[in-house]
């Protein structure tokens, strides 16, 4: 069934096209009388469909600044691509390599608002049971790989996908509860060099995770290693991180992006 798109809406959309379209190709955030000026559109109807954009997930209003930037929903939406068949037909050969490199389960998932979606899971034999089966979602900020590619993106980004205790989940009583909680968590991520999380999503089984990184430094998704948490201690899990650093490269490279 076609339904057809009321006359009216078509220049709105259009409109709307073009705001982002400008916001993507900027440096930085714009304020909006920037944006109305530049695209020779009336202050009134930038400021309403940046509202809307906003409200949508598209736009990132950063208060402070008096500023507008893409959101978490514009940046899914530019990297859909990934989520699709070329991204598990690249990936997959190389976590294979990876679980017979290092005798673990592997996964590969991408950011999907506040969750991540598993695209790729390689199980090691013998390895104990987890629930990161293809297609599964689980809170990003509770999985390595949900950290790995949180701790990636801009600050106004992660403010925006948490804006308050009431949507950070849990699933085993332990892991950030907060925004603040989170930043911490993640302040830790960068200065390590990739994720770990430990119990947080499986009682007894821990994880460490890395980003898959496009050239411009921005995540496209993210790999890790799962394993009994009682098998590998802190010097083991920099060990898994090295390895998986190099799967996250060649995965990137395969896709045209950078370590």
């Amino acid at each position: 069934m076609v339904v057809d798109m009321p006359h009216s809406d078509v220049p709105a959309v259009r409109s709307a096209l073009r705001v982002l379209d400008h916001l993507a190709a900027r440096a930085g955030p714009a304020p909006a009388a920037a944006v109305a000026q530049h695209l020779g559109l009336p202050r009134s109807s930038v400021y309403r469909l940046l509202t809307v954009l906003r409200e949508e997930g598209y736009v990132t209003h950063l208060r402070e600044e008096r500023r507008y930037t893409l959101g978490p929903a514009a940046h899914s939406l530019a990297t859909a691509y990934t989520r699709q068949a070329p991204l598990t037909r690249l990936a997959r050969p190389v976590l294979a390599r990876l679980v017979d490199a290092t005798g673990l389960s592997a996964h590969l998932a991408v950011l999907d608002g506040r969750d991540v979606l598993y695209l790729v899971d390689e199980r090691a034999p013998g390895g104990p049971p987890l629930v990161t089966d293809v297609e599964v979602r689980l809170p990003s900020h509770l999985t390595a790989i949900g950290r790995a590619i949180l701790a990636r993106l801009p600050a106004a980004h992660v403010r925006a996908l948490y804006p308050n205790r009431a949507v950070f989940a849990d699933r085993t009583g332990v892991g950030p509860r907060s925004l603040g909680e989170l930043r911490e968590v993640l302040r830790l991520t960068r200065r390590r060099g990739y994720a770990v999380e430990d119990g947080e999503v499986m009682e007894g089984v821990a994880s460490v995770g890395r980003a898959i990184v496009a050239h411009t430094g921005f995540p496209l998704g993210g790999v890790a290693l799962s394993f009994p948490s009682a098998v590998a201690d802190d010097a083991r899990r920099g060990e898994l991180a090295v390895a998986l650093g190099r799967a996250a490269a060649e995965i990137g490279r395969r896709l045209g992006g950078g370590a």
